[in-house]
Order: C-alpha cells, then sequence, then structure tokens
C-alpha cells in the first residue's frame, strides 16, 4: 500500500529539515507523497517542488494557517492550494507583516524587559529565509544560554502569560477556509484534540466550519491515543466530512515525532488524499 503524511514543516516555517530534505526523507521513508504545510508561508514549496520533480515523489502544496477562535489558536489546513495565484500571494503578505510587527515588539521587549541581547537583525540572520515564530525565539534564547531548555524559553519568557509575549492579529478559522476553498484548495481543520475543547464546544466550531465550507478533518495524528482516532472519524462522519491524517513532522523540534509514522504506528494511505480530492470536486459547480 502506498503511504502519505498530509501535515509536513520545513525550515520556511518552524521545522528543522530544508524543503529539499524533507522530499529526500520522504522518499527515504518510502513515502509516495507528502504535503508541505508551513506555518502561514508558502515560500518553502518552490526548492521543494524543484527537488521532488528530480526523484519522482509527489509533492503536495500546503499552507496551514494559525486562526483565533474564542480566544483560542486554531489551525487550518490547506491542501492542494493554488500557492502561486496573486490574490493568495496579496492575503499571505497581509498575514507576514502583522507577524513581522509582532516578532519586532516581542523582540523589543526581550531586550528591555528582562536585558536579552536579541534583535530582529539577529534572528534573520540565525534563521535565514524563514517565517519567525516563538519556536525561533525560544531556539536563539537556548543557544545564547539564557534558558537550559526551548520550554523554559515559553514559561519565563515568551509563553502566553509571560511578559514578553506579544499577541498578534489572526484571521478566523471561518476566514481560513473561505480563502483556501477560493483558490482551489482542501480546507481541514488540524489536530481537534489539541485544542483540550469539551465535546460539546468541539462539535460547534466543527459545524460552524462545515456551514462555511471545511471539507476534512485531521482524525490521524501522532499524538491520539487510545480510542481517540475513532472519537474523530465518529466526528467526521457526522457531519459528512473526510478524515485527512499527517504526523505534524517538525524535525528535531520534536524528535519523538517522524515524518509518516508519528510516534512510530502511524500510517496515512494514499486513499486518504484521493477521498479529500473527490470531496473538493464535489463541491464544484458546472
Amino acid at each position: 500500500m502506498d503511504y502519505i503524511d498530509l501535515h509536513v514543516h520545513s525550515t520556511a516555517s518552524d521545522g528543522t529539515l530544508s524543503p529539499e530534505e524533507l522530499v529526500s526523507y520522504a522518499a527515504q521513508k518510502g513515502l509516495r507523497a507528502f504535503a508541505l504545510t508551513d506555518h502561514d508561508t508558502t515560500q518553502g514549496l518552490k526548492p521543494a517542488f524543484q527537488a521532488a520533480a528530480k526523484i519522482g515523489l509527489e509533492l503536495i502544496p500546503g499552507i496551514e494557517f494559525s486562526t483565533e477562535y474564542q480566544g483560542r489558536d486554531i489551525h487550518i489546513l490547506g491542501l492542494d492550494i493554488d500557492w502561486l495565484a496573486r490574490d493568495f500571494s496579496q492575503a499571505l503578505a497581509t498575514f507576514q507583516n502583522a507577524r513581522e510587527a509582532r516578532n519586532q515588539e516581542m523582540a523589543d521587549r526581550l531586550r528591555r524587559l528582562e536585558g536579552i541581547d536579541i534583535s530582529l537583525e539577529k534572528l534573520r540572520a540565525r534563521f535565514p529565509g524563514a517565517v519567525l515564530t516563538r519556536a525561533h525565539y525560544g531556539k536563539y534564547l537556548l543557544e545564547k544560554g539564557y534558558v537550559r531548555e526551548i520550554k523554559e524559553a515559553f514559561t519565563r519568557y515568551i509563553g502566553d502569560d509571560c511578559p514578553c509575549f506579544v499577541p498578534r492579529h489572526r484571521i478566523s478559522p471561518g476566514q481560513a477556509v473561505q480563502l483556501i476553498l477560493s483558490n482551489g484548495g482542501i480546507p481541514v481543520l488540524a489536530h481537534p484534540l489539541l485544542y483540550h475543547m469539551t465535546e460539546e464546544d468541539l462539535e460547534v466550531l466543527v459545524s460552524s466550519l462545515k456551514e462555511q465550507g471545511l471539507l476534512g478533518l485531521e482524525a490521524i495524528y501522532s499524538t491520539n491515543q487510545g480510542m481517540e482516532e475513532s472519537h474523530m472519524r465518529r466526528l467526521a462522519r457526522r457531519y459528512e466530512l473526510e478524515i485527512s491524517g499527517g504526523s505534524d513532522f517538525h524535525g528535531s523540534i520534536k524528535p519523538h515525532i517522524d515524518l509518516g509514522t508519528g510516534k512510530g504506528n502511524l500510517r496515512i494511505p494514499y486513499e486518504i488524499l484521493e477521498r479529500l480530492r473527490a470531496s473538493k470536486r464535489s463541491t464544484i459547480r458546472p
């Protein structure tokens, strides 16, 4: 059977393997295809496509939008997006400008409030070409000896309740779904169990997003335990959604999660992608 991975990150956001290295590793792992779904950016897709074309590996153009819903960070995956479309690129530029302003303020606070020798220029020099996230701040603080582990950076400095945390403007999950649909993509609710919502609240979210065009739910995921995958599959069926699956591979930042296999027993058949694509085709009116 052919296996795939529909949730993967590169150095274009907060992963530790370059797009080219991911392609090579996916081939080494025997995957037929994978989706590169970096956070709020498509910068890694061009080099990934170039590398994939050389070895005949199928690359699925994707993205992972960070959105806000009732004070929670909710992630929406976009698969098979038209990443070269002008409107899509303009929308991403708007998101990235908001992220840039937030990163500048966070670096300023770390320097001003905590006396840490950090700046946006130093972060860019250390992580060239990456869309900077708090994970990059954590890694930088670790490398410079300000913390003993990345987790400490979040608990002391840049976590949600810490003095140097700066919230940024986010779109709603529904807006992300609409943006993905308008650019030919397949919108999927990522790792629904990670939001730690009550069953009722999660159903309200899924129902609302279904009405706005959601096509899939990430039921197969690295950290699922026990009956959690079965529960997510039932939720998807209840709202006539296709299931999706991904490892959420980040490389050495999450060393316990491997590409394609998650914690060791993740298996996502190619049929999952085919059903998602069929669902998208069925929504297109002639």
